[in-house]
């Protein structure tokens, strides 16, 4: 079994001897695989597991994966999609690509095609890719930092992690517990109330580093529901 750290890939399609397939090579060459069978199940997992890459079939019982590569990107999604599909017309190929997809395979596929397109993926995601600049704010995984006024901020881990979530997909609400899958996983046994405290301490560092001036941008409660980051007009 691999760690739950290990990079995890989401296999989306209907067919188990198609994920079971996928799943064979994929972990042959060191990742970790999760898989769903529907569109409903693909959506959920990629917020709550937070794949590094989804390959996603296009024929699904219930979203198809046209619907579920359009909801993701709409709620800006960055996570690297391959889209899987028996159709191999350009038209297809463009549709896919215009809402938003890394790469396209026809079926039947060379599983090993298959795994060097992943990889080709993967190492298009430049660390640079893994920073979020907004005015008088940069928040950096690959240096694991946040800057306020180019002035580095003393940020905890978690604090960069769930200020990451909140920033890299500005105007979504995220409910308490949506954020402590993304950011502790399911390994957290604690009161979902940390969100609270958290938060509490990510806007207090934030306006020390200000000195008090609004910036275009703020992370806003919805009561009763969770947070956003808001942008400011």
């Amino acid at each position: 079994m691999r760690d739950a750290n290990t990079p995890a890939i989401l296999l989306v399609d209907d067919d188990e001897n198609v994920l079971e397939l996928l799943r064979l090579y994929l972990e042959k060459e060191g990742f970790r695989t999760i898989s769903a069978k529907n569109g409903r199940d693909a959506i959920r997992k990629v917020y709550e597991e937070a794949p590094v890459l989804v390959v996603l079939d296009v024929m699904l019982p219930d979203l198809d994966g046209w619907a579920v590569l359009k909801r993701l990107r709409q709620e800006k999604t960055g996570t690297p999609i391959i889209m899987l599909t028996a159709k191999s017309e350009d038209h297809d190929k463009i549709l896919g690509l215009e809402l938003g997809a890394d790469d396209y395979v026809a079926k039947p596929f060379n599983p090993i095609e298959l795994v060097a397109r992943v990889k080709a993926v993967l190492r298009r995601i430049r660390p640079a890719d893994r920073v979020i600049n907004y005015p008088s704010l940069s928040v950096s995984l690959a240096e694991y930092e946040v800057r306020v006024d180019n002035t580095v901020a003393p940020f905890t881990k978690k604090e960069i992690e769930l200020l990451w979530v909140l920033a890299s997909n500005p105007g979504r609400v995220f409910t308490r517990e949506q954020l402590i899958q993304q950011v502790w996983g399911y390994e957290f046994f604690g009161d979902d109330r940390t969100i609270d405290v958290h938060i509490k301490r990510i806007r207090e560092k934030l306006n020390s580093s200000l000195a008090g001036r609004q910036p275009p941008w703020r992370i806003k409660t919805v009561w009763g529901v969770g947070y956003k980051f808001e942008l400011l007009e």
